[in-house]
């Protein structure tokens, strides 16, 4: 009843999946606007990539720090304060691009800042949303991050060029100010009465009974199987030169195409799981994008090839991730006291084989070439998608026959 009494007074799905704009801001500043920056100023392409390897590392360690979003305030208060905590940092970050060292720690700090955001966001909406609901917010959560970053990556770099000095870089990071307006029309469920009175070491007691939860350790095993990585989306950008596309016809893609791909993949979401249950939306999507990988190898390389395979990996990997959205917000339900917590922890398992796969696509370019990588990336998820369908449905026969059985 608490839940229908909430979404009532919420705004649309649609808006309220905008909440999760910092994350895209801030990536777009940590993965864009500060390599491009240092690149103008002549830093090592060595240094460069250490600093975006370095702020990366908060999407998968996050959960260590997320557990604090279900103490003592409400995670409406978390999400103002990691949001503006977040735009404050992309601007410092932005100011101090000639100190490599300062930058790898502003750079991290300001990721830490936008992924406890998205945690306490995503945490806060699961538990305001009603099950049937949460197909579309799902969508939407991933639609809205896509659009964060390809919006932060095409003006960043422009209001910081053409403002006066200073006056860019604080531009910049209002942009992560712009959800916070909306954080104040969600109602917020009170903080846990429990989780805040109780002592730290209680707490931290309660935050590991999280992984004692068979739903949760097979979400985990879930996600870090590399069913849908597609590791290639973010490898290809850096591969125009096999397929003859100019830098400019690379960066129209990467930034435009990619974008509105991104967005209408997140979107097709919604309509797949009204007729599919999220876990087999979730491995169909895998299993189609590897099969466009495949499709991939034959294709002439041309700035066209070049183009189609961009758009169809990101768009493809998009929903991907807006499938994995729906999973976890389902799975956190609702009336969760550790809802941030258990949010985190699965957004950090889905994260991972996007890291492990980027270096396995990697090395299987450099040692066989481009045909040799698409092989390699689309076999792997062939194989995890098929492990994981054999394993949910034994699950579920299992799960059948327990109810059975009760019965």
């Amino acid at each position: 009843m608490a839940v229908n009494r909430f979404m009532r007074k919420t705004p649309p799905l649609w808006l309220m999946g905008f909440g999760n704009l910092p994350i895209g801001f801030g990536g777009a500043v940590t993965l864009v606007t500060v390599p491009q920056l240092m690149a103008a100023q002549g830093i090592a392409e060595s240094q460069i990539a250490w600093v975006t390897s370095i702020s990366l590392i908060p999407g998968f360690l996050n959960f260590l720090l997320a557990p604090l979003l279900d103490w003592r305030l409400t995670r409406r208060t978390y999400a103002i304060i990691m949001a503006a905590l977040a735009g404050v940092l992309s601007t410092v970050t932005l100011l101090w691009t000639e100190n490599v060292a300062l930058l790898a720690v502003l750079a991290t700090a300001q990721s830490i800042a936008a992924y406890l955001n998205q945690a306490a966001v995503g945490g806060w909406l699961s538990s305001v949303t009603p099950p049937e609901a949460k197909g579309t917010l799902g969508g939407w959560f991933q639609a809205s991050n896509v659009a964060g970053f390809g919006v932060g990556a095409a003006v960043a770099i422009l209001l910081i060029r053409h403002l006066p000095p200073g006056i860019g870089a604080v531009t910049v990071g209002l942009l992560g100010f712009i959800p916070i307006p909306l954080y104040f029309l969600i109602p917020a469920p009170p903080a846990d009465a429990k989780l805040g009175h109780e002592s730290f070491g209680a707490f931290l007691r309660d935050v590991a009974s999280v992984l004692r939860r068979s739903n949760v350790r097979w979400l985990i095993f879930f996600f870090v199987m590399p069913a849908a990585s597609f590791a290639l989306s973010n490898t290809l950008s850096g591969l125009g030169k096999d397929f003859g596309a100019s830098e400019e016809f690379v960066g129209t893609i990467a930034g435009a195409g990619v974008t509105v791909a991104g967005v209408v993949g997140s979107l097709v979401v919604p309509r797949l799981i009204r007729g599919m249950p999220p876990q087999r939306v979730y491995l169909a999507i895998g299993a189609v994008g590897a099969v466009f990988t495949l499709l991939m190898i034959p294709m002439p390389r041309t700035s066209l090839t070049f183009a189609l395979a961009m758009i169809g990996e990101n768009g493809i990997q998009a929903a991907a991730f807006a499938a994995s959205f729906v999973i976890i917000l389902q799975a956190v339900g609702e009336d969760n006291p550790l809802a941030a917590t258990q949010f985190a922890l699965l957004n950090a398992a889905s994260g991972l084989p996007l890291s492990y796969m980027q270096f396995v696509d990697g090395n299987a370019y450099d040692h066989g070439g481009l045909n040799v990588s698409y092989m390699t990336d689309a076999v792997i998820s062939l194989i995890a998608c098929t492990v994981l369908i054999l394993l949910l449905r034994k699950r579920r026969r299992t799960e059948g026959a327990a109810l059975g059985a009760g019965a």
